[in-house]
């Protein structure tokens, strides 16, 4: 599947976020994998995609909780490559701080021990509101990510069945020794073929107006060109 293909069903900004800023994909700071498209899909939520998986990831909690020590996300997960399905395992995911520390993916007794911190970060994701409901159109199953015991999962596991069929979400965390810092973080994925990885900055609030009403304009920018063409 080509990425033309994949992308005509997202309305998304080619925007990768950098230190400081923003910029094109070929200046950003922490560069996407070779091969790999990364989107903007709405302020906090990034889409990143090759020719073999599709990870949409939301930050918006986490850009709130600078300097405490529980990063909370909100992953998608599918395959654009429809041969064949594959497991993705706990240990597939893994977060890379701005310092280039790789933190590992908790385990469910880990969460069990920071439950206690956990219960104001979800109340407070709830009122985020967040959605990553950017899929391909053929992702068209909704499948749950279980790793931890957040509210809702009656059963944790440390897998997930992906197929190019199945729509895979759910909450993750993970913990900062250091908290939360501004700056560029990469979520890694490790596919079968490879990792896809997920650019995000923490911004503050004056630099997530900025990029907001940056990413608004070019948004608005290319639907006028497509409109133009036709």
């Amino acid at each position: 599947m080509k990425f033309d293909s994949i992308f005509r069903f997202l309305m998304v900004a080619v925007l990768i976020v950098g230190f400081g800023g923003w910029a094109a994909a070929d200046e950003q700071e922490t560069p996407a994998q070779a091969g790999e498209d990364v989107a903007v899909a709405a302020t906090f939520v990034r889409v990143a995609s090759n020719d073999e998986g599709w990870v949409v990831l939301g930050y918006g909690t986490a850009n709130e909780s600078v300097g405490e020590k529980l990063m909370l996300l909100h992953i998608g997960l599918t395959l654009t490559d429809a041969k064949k399905g594959q497991t993705l395992y706990r240990d597939d995911i893994s977060l890379v701080t701005p310092k280039g520390e790789e933190i590992p993916l908790p385990s469910q007794e880990d969460f069990a021990k920071v439950s206690g911190e956990m219960r104001p970060l979800l109340q407070r994701d709830a009122m985020v509101g967040e959605s990553i409901n950017y899929f391909p159109v053929s992702a068209n199953q909704p499948c749950l990510i279980s790793f931890f015991a957040y509210p809702g999962v009656t059963l944790v596991r440390d897998t997930v069945e992906l197929s190019i069929r199945r729509a895979c979400t759910g909450r993750i965390y993970f913990e900062l020794p250091d908290g939360i810092q501004l700056g560029t973080y990469n979520l890694d994925v490790q596919f079968e073929g490879g990792v896809i990885r997920v650019p995000f900055q923490i911004m503050t609030k004056e630099q997530a107006k900025a990029f907001q009403k940056e990413w608004k304009a070019k948004e608005k920018q290319e639907k006028q060109e497509k409109k133009d063409k036709k």
